[in-house]
């Protein structure tokens, strides 16, 4: 997959996801305030794929325009306010796992095999972990 590739389908994934933020912002507005709304919302998310946000928006057309309004100005909202920071805050948060899983990966291929878990005892087991070769 080349660069540009991956930038469109990150995009796309973000897209949805600010998608399912906004709904769930709107979902705890609407339980505080219109209570039968938010239970439609509730069980009209619940029975509809909200992965794809995009398709998932267009079904919701058909039932509920105004909802559909709602949900397109809070995502925009969250979009403006989360964009600007999340470059550096995904490369950092990359590097520092990255930096996480290779220190456990080089800990456990480091572990020596005294070092490492005893497995479970057993009656039937040929061999003893506790028992050292003969030299």
């Amino acid at each position: 997959m080349q660069p540009k590739q991956v930038a469109q389908a990150s995009a796309k994934v973000l897209q949805s996801y600010l998608t399912y933020q906004a709904i769930c912002t709107i979902l705890d507005e609407l339980s505080e305030t219109n209570l039968p709304q938010s239970l439609w919302l509730r069980n009209y998310t619940a029975n509809h794929n909200i992965q794809n946000g995009e398709a998932f928006l267009e079904e919701l057309m058909t039932e509920n325009k105004e909802m559909v309004l709602r949900i397109l100005t809070v995502r925009e909202y969250l979009a403006e306010q989360v964009l600007e920071f999340l470059p550096e805050m995904v490369q950092t948060g990359i590097n520092q796992a990255n930096i996480e899983h290779r220190k456990h990966l080089l800990e456990r291929l480091t572990r020596s095999p005294l070092e490492s878990p005893r497995l479970p005892e057993t009656a039937d087991s040929e061999f003893n972990l506790n028992d050292s070769p003969e030299p």
